[in-house]
Order: structure tokens, then sequence, then C-alpha cells
């Protein structure tokens, strides 16, 4: 089942084309079960993951109409999750660009503001003239229900499900959730894939392509710590609750993103994520980060900095 955030914090089943609002399944429902992630403050998918009814769902999408999907505004599929963990160099070729001598085992997570957070067919908005600003195309899992210290073997037991993700990265040696925090720098979506559509989580496949150009392509199979993994270690730091947001990590193909660029991540089994990016109104940076840091390779693009 492939379910959506849409217009004003409706709930939507996708079928192909076409949306088919559910948003009454979950309307009214608590989080009675003690699982932390629901309650009346919090929106429909997070309530939704929180008590899920997919028996009821699967129902009202046979038995509605829907609308096209073209006629509504889809938002980041968990628009206000708790936390948005990340995982830092979690594929051997991204390392090896970026000349990292340290990969997510030495390196461990680093934390997104929820505030970052970008629906399908959004607008990124680059803040400053004077750096460099990359996308990294990642797999993500939202989490199913409280998760604290489970094993590797249970750790997809916890998982709701998929979802793409671009965690867009300013380049320098401020501190990562510095540089990636920024509005609009967490573009997610464009839904939530249910674990049934994937054939396989430890190995779905995923690429980007920026104005058309193909840059990055890679499965989460050459993740360091695959999904399984990562969820497990994380739990192990912070008690995790449904609609929470684990990213996993870019593979190799970062490169500069530049005012007018129209970038589109497709995964199997999940869609196509597509923003375009505004760098149109830029300031100089106030901070002087980008003397440092890893080294990115080099920008191909003409004014790319």
């Amino acid at each position: 089942m492939h379910l959506a955030t849409f217009d004003d914090d409706r709930l939507g089943v996708v079928l192909d084309d076409r949306i088919v609002d559910v948003s009454d399944v979950v309307d009214g429902t608590d989080d009675t079960r003690g699982t932390g992630g629901g309650g009346l403050g919090a929106g429909r998918m997070r309530r939704y993951i929180a008590d899920p009814r997919p028996e009821e769902v699967a129902v009202a999408a046979r038995t509605r109409p829907g609308r096209p999907l073209a006629e509504v505004t889809l938002r980041a599929p968990v628009p206000d999750p708790r936390v948005i963990v990340a995982a830092p160099v979690n594929y051997l070729d991204h390392q090896q660009e970026m000349r990292e001598s340290a990969d997510v085992g030495a390196l461990g997570f680093f934390l997104k503001a929820p505030s970052s957070l970008l629906g399908d067919g959004g607008t990124v908005r680059l803040p400053y003239g004077d750096r460099r600003f990359d996308h990294e195309a990642e797999i993500a899992v939202v989490i199913g229900r409280k998760t604290r210290d489970v094993c590797e073997a249970d750790a997809l037991d916890h998982v709701f499900g998929y979802t793409g993700l671009l965690d867009i990265t300013m380049r320098g040696g401020e501190d990562r959730s510095i540089r990636k925090s920024f509005d609009t720098f967490t573009p997610c979506g464009p839904w939530i894939a249910t674990p049934d559509e994937l054939a396989d989580p430890a190995d779905v496949a995923f690429s980007l392509t920026n104005n058309g150009e193909l840059r990055q392509k890679a499965s989460t199979s050459g993740l360091i710590w695959g999904v399984a993994r990562f969820v497990a270690y994380v739990s192990t730091v912070l008690t995790l609750r449904p609609g929470d947001i684990l990213s996993t990590g870019t593979p190799a193909g970062v490169s500069p993103l530049l005012d007018g660029d129209v970038v589109s991540m497709r995964a199997d089994g999940i869609g196509t994520l597509t923003v375009r990016v505004d760098g149109s109104s830029t300031t100089p940076s106030p901070t002087r980060g980008h003397h440092s840091g890893p080294t990115p390779p080099p920008g191909d693009r003409g004014g790319a900095r």
C-alpha cells in the first residue's frame, strides 16, 4: 500500500494516478495503546501509523472513486515527525568520493530538523550565494511502533514503511545538523510504501537525476550498515516512536545544485520524488565553514561553488 499526506493534512491511498481520501478512518482516534506516537496533537499520518487500520483503509480504497493525483498537493508523508535521524557515510563509494577517513561505524548518526521537510513538487530554497549545496538521494524508513534496544534480527518488524528522501547538504565544516537542516532541505516522499510493496528492503534500487541527467544510482544492498542494523543501533541511543524517520545514507554521485534545477529521485516499489531548486534570493553565508570539512568531488557545473 502507498500512503500519502496531501492538501491540508489529508490521508490518502495512492492507486496508480489516483488518490483516495481515507482521512475519516483515523479521525477521532488517539494513541490508546501506549505506542507513544499518536495522540490528538499529531497529524493524521502519525496517528494512523500509531494505530493502523489496514483492512478499513483497503476497503475504503477499493470502494471510493478517488481523485487524480495531479489535482492534489502532496506533503511530506509524515509532516510532523518527532525526529529525523540520518546516517553519515554509509556507502563505501560515497566515503571514497568525499575522501572521508571514517564511516557510519565511527560517526554514528546525526539529526535533521523536522522543520526542514518538504513534499513532492516543492521547491528547495538555497540560502547563500557563496556556498556549495549538493543533493544526496537516500532511502528512509518510517518507524511503526515504540522501539528501544531492538536487536538487528527484529528491527524490521518495527518499520512501518519506506520512502524516498533527499538530504540536501551545504558543504563545509559546520556541524552536519546545521548544514542539512535549512528549511526545505529534507524533501521526502512522494509517499510511504508499506513493506509488502518492496521485494526486499535490503535491496531497494534507487536513482537520482538532475535536469534529466543521471547523477546517482545504487541499491540499499550497498549500505555499510544495512537498514536493520541502523535501526537497531539508533534504538540503543534514542527511544523511537511511530512516525520517526531514519534515513540510511547516500551513495556516490553527489553534485552541486543550481538555481532552476529539477531534481528527481526514483525508488523501486516506492515512487518518484521531484523538487525544483530556487537560488534566486541568496545572501552571503555568515559562517566560514567552507574553508574546512570533508572535500566533496569537484563540481563540474558552471557556477557551482
